[in-house]
C-alpha cells in the first residue's frame, strides 16, 4: 500500500511539473509575439498632417481630425492595460466575470490580448492572439487551446483591424492597403488588405467627428450552429481621452449580432492606460 501511495504522489507530482511547464511556456510565447509585434513600431514615424486626409469621405475626415492632433508622431503599435468585466454566458443569463487585461495592438500584423479574470476555484487566464486562442481555469486546467487555422486567423484580423480604427487611428490612414468610402452623411467604412485577407469596418462619427460606434462583418462561430460565418460585430465608444497627440476611448462595449435584437455585449471594458511603446 505505501509503494502504491508512492507511485500516486510521484505521478501526481509529474503531472504538476508538466502543467507548470506548460503554462510557462504560454506566458514565455505570450511575450515574444508581444515583443515582436512592438519591434513593428517605427522610431521615428511621418507627423500627422490634415492633408493626409483630404480627399478621403467627409465623415473619415471629421474622424481623423478629432482622433489625431496636427503633428502627432504616427505611431501605429499601442500597448493596453484595460479592468471591466467579460461575459461568460449569453444575453438572458450573461454571466459577466471580473477581469484585468493587457494588450499590445500592431495593425495589420496582429495583437496579443492577455488577461486574468474570476477567483478562486473559476479563476480564468490566458491570452487570445491572431495565432492563438488559450485559456486555462485556476491555472491548471486548459479549457481552450485552439487557434491556428485559416477561421481562426480571419476572425481575429477581423477584431484587430476593428479596434485599430479608434485605438492606432495611425495604422488605419489611406495607403496602398487601406481605402475608405462613404456610407452616410456620418459614416464612413475602412477597408483593410493584408496578407490575402480583407476587412471592413464601418466607423459612425459624432459632428466633431468622434467616434460613436464601430460595427463590421466579423467572421465568427458565436452563433446557435457554432458554424462560423460572417455576423454583425461592434461596440459602443465613449470616455475620451489625450494620450501622445491621439484622442482615444477609453470606455467601450462590444459584442457579437450588434444592431441586432440578439445582439450581447460580452466585453465591457475601461483602458486604464495606453501607451506607443518603442522597440527594444
Amino acid at each position: 500500500m505505501r509503494m502504491i501511495w508512492g507511485l500516486f504522489a510521484v505521478t501526481i507530482g509529474i503531472a504538476l511539473i508538466t502543467v507548470f511547464v506548460w503554462r510557462q511556456l504560454d506566458h514565455r510565447a505570450d511575450r515574444a509575439e508581444m515583443d515582436r509585434l512592438i519591434g513593428m513600431q517605427l522610431n521615428d514615424p511621418p507627423l500627422f498632417s490634415p492633408d493626409m486626409v483630404a480627399d478621403l469621405p467627409e465623415p473619415a475626415r471629421r474622424f481623423f481630425t478629432f482622433a489625431i492632433a496636427e503633428g502627432t508622431p504616427l505611431f501605429t503599435v499601442a500597448r493596453l492595460e484595460m479592468v471591466g468585466q467579460f461575459g461568460m454566458g449569453d444575453k438572458a443569463a450573461p454571466g459577466y466575470m471580473l477581469m484585468r487585461a493587457t494588450q499590445v495592438l500592431a495593425v495589420p500584423h496582429g495583437f496579443v490580448w492577455k488577461m486574468s479574470g474570476g477567483s478562486g476555484a473559476m479563476r480564468m487566464a490566458g491570452s487570445d492572439s491572431g495565432a492563438w486562442t488559450r485559456f486555462w481555469l485556476g491555472g491548471l486546467v486548459p479549457v481552450a487551446r485552439f487557434g491556428g487555422n485559416p477561421d481562426h486567423r480571419r476572425a481575429a484580423f477581423g477584431r484587430y483591424v476593428a479596434e485599430a480604427v479608434f485605438w492606432t487611428p495611425a495604422a488605419v490612414l489611406p495607403g496602398p492597403n487601406v481605402s475608405w468610402k462613404p456610407v452616410s452623411a456620418n459614416a464612413a467604412r475602412m477597408t483593410m488588405r493584408h496578407n490575402g485577407m480583407e476587412q471592413s469596418a464601418d466607423v459612425t462619427v459624432a459632428a466633431d467627428g468622434q467616434p460613436l460606434h464601430v460595427s463590421f462583418m466579423r467572421w465568427s462561430d458565436a452563433n446557435a450552429d457554432t458554424v462560423y460565418r460572417l455576423q454583425p460585430f461592434g461596440g459602443y465608444l465613449s470616455q475620451f481621452d489625450d494620450v501622445a497627440g491621439f484622442r482615444l476611448p477609453t470606455h467601450f462595449e462590444a459584442g457579437n449580432h450588434f444592431g441586432t435584437e440578439d445582439y450581447f455585449p460580452f466585453f465591457i471594458a475601461d483602458v486604464t492606460n495606453i501607451t506607443f511603446p518603442k522597440p527594444r
